[in-house]
């Protein structure tokens, strides 16, 4: 398994995988999930014999704040370390910033508790229109 920062060159193939794998009502178009990417201080992909089976964004000033955006992995792959290991190169060492996320779906609060995150009494959202 190789973890690394998305190439350029892949956004076609990460946007069909998010679509492939639930994520096509928050990636938009082709063209809408590029912009995001743009918008995005670190990604993360995980590759298995050259096919992508995992992909993570996070949003962050890099000293204070982050925002895990989404952490997605193929079913096939689940349970086998990569999340992790996508959510690790996505928050670093870096132990200042506090990161914050949105854990809705099914498994969601449990996997990110393993990976030391807590339930929150304080955070607020404003959800999009």
């Amino acid at each position: 398994m190789q973890i690394r920062d998305h190439l350029p060159s892949e956004v076609e193939s990460l946007h069909r995988f998010l679509c492939i794998h639930g994520w096509a009502h928050r990636v938009g178009t082709t063209e809408w999930f590029d912009r995001l990417l743009a918008a995005s201080q670190r990604t993360a992909v995980a590759v298995v014999r050259g096919e992508v089976v995992g992909f993570a964004r996070g949003i962050t000033d890099g000293m204070s704040n982050g925002y895990l955006s989404m952490v997605v992995v193929a079913p096939e792959y689940r349970g086998c370390g990569i999340g992790a290991a996508l959510v690790q190169h996505i928050v670093g060492k870096g132990d200042g910033v506090t990161w914050v996320l949105r854990a809705g779906r099914e498994g969601a609060p449990g996997f990110f508790a393993k990976l030391g995150f807590s339930l929150s009494t304080t955070a607020m959202e404003r959800r999009r229109a």
